[in-house]
């Protein structure tokens, strides 16, 4: 037996201070989404704000449906918004976040599904470039993650669809 261990680096911030102006309105952005969610099922409302390479910034919220699984996650509404205006513009950075005043007991960072992870990935190999992940928590907490292969290691992509077919 073998051991492969994956690491992850998640760089843990208590306030905003630390980050630039369009960092902190990228934040700003994907809260003001995460209270236009359509949540009447869940009651977990998430907002998302991607950057994308020349500044453009997308917003998208959780959109729930009775006929699950309908719906569609905060960070794929606005990935995919950004990609339909703007094919052939990176994506440099997406925030997320959820509405914590709707259980202020609640004080975790929430980070993106497995399936939004798995279109980020997407994203990053479409333009080969890192996309940086902040989780926008409660109180100014932000955990940063500078690319989707932290999140999500071992990922599936298109290469290995490439290499099967040619092989």
């Amino acid at each position: 037996m073998k051991l492969i261990q994956l690491p992850i680096t998640i760089e843990a911030y208590d306030n905003h201070q630390d980050f630039t102006e369009q960092e902190q309105q990228l934040f700003a952005t994907a809260r003001k989404a995460c209270l236009n969610a359509h949540a009447p099922y869940s009651k977990f409302q998430v907002g998302a704000a991607v950057l994308l390479a020349d500044g453009q910034v997308f917003e998208g919220n959780n959109q729930e449906n009775a006929a699950y699984p309908s719906g569609l996650c905060a960070e794929r509404v606005a990935i995919f918004y950004a990609s339909a205006t703007n094919p052939n513009t990176p994506v440099k950075a997406v925030a997320v976040t959820i509405n914590y005043d709707l259980n202020p007991n609640f004080d975790e960072i929430v980070s993106p599904c497995g399936g939004c992870r798995q279109v980020l990935v997407e994203y990053e190999h479409k333009f080969g470039n890192n996309i940086t992940i902040y989780m926008v928590g409660k109180n100014e907490r932000v955990y940063v993650v500078r690319s989707m292969k932290q999140l999500m290691p071992m990922s599936f992509s298109g290469d290995v669809l490439t290499d099967f077919v040619n092989k």
